[in-house]
């Protein structure tokens, strides 16, 4: 039997998540999740530093699955190309779980704080995409601005993905941005 009660970390969630749909994220407290999902405070932060966390649990690993694909992409292929690769090659971990991405995405989008946080995660990846590129070889200025236009294209993608109503996989609405991205910035 484990120290902790399994499932704890899906559980708070789960309550976070529906608490934070219900009641907003700044009327929620930590007491009211761990409440909701039969576990102690204490509990909820051996899982997580504060409430928003629940909301970003995953940027880290998120950042180091992006990071060696982008270092693992073929080395013939263009900086942006080996980014567009990494973004695409990681998209698999969201769409399982499509349904709670826009429940978190509706929740970030009504809380400026939340929106900051986002933000914040954004251009810490793209600072970590830059330096994969780097290890690749990919002089500055060049690496930070594939690296920051990878990132353009993943955000444009991914709220794309996350608040419509087609059935495109994130990989495919990926690809098209990028090819969007490559028509606005082609001459002619």
């Amino acid at each position: 039997m484990g120290r902790w009660p399994a499932g704890a970390t899906e559980r708070l969630e789960q309550a976070a998540m529906e608490l934070y749909q219900k009641r907003g994220f700044e009327n929620t407290t930590v007491a009211e999740i761990a409440e909701r999902a039969g576990l102690t405070e204490r509990t909820f932060f051996r899982h997580y530093a504060d409430k928003r966390e629940v909301l970003f649990a995953g940027s880290a690993q998120l950042q180091v699955l992006l990071v060696s694909l982008v270092i693992e992409a073929a080395p013939s292929l263009p900086p942006i190309e080996a980014i567009t690769a990494a973004l695409a090659g990681a998209a698999a971990a969201f769409e399982e779980r499509r349904a709670v991405v826009r429940q978190r995405q509706a929740i970030i989008a009504a809380n400026p704080e939340l929106q900051e946080r986002e933000l914040i995660k954004l251009a810490k990846l793209g600072a970590a995409l830059a330096s994969a590129l780097r290890q690749r070889g990919v002089p500055e200025p060049a690496a930070t601005l594939a690296a920051e236009a990878g990132v353009a294209v993943f955000r444009v993608a991914f709220d794309r993905w996350s608040g419509g109503s087609d059935e495109l996989l994130l990989s495919e609405i990926i690809r098209e941005s990028a090819g969007e991205l490559r028509a606005v910035t082609s001459a002619g």
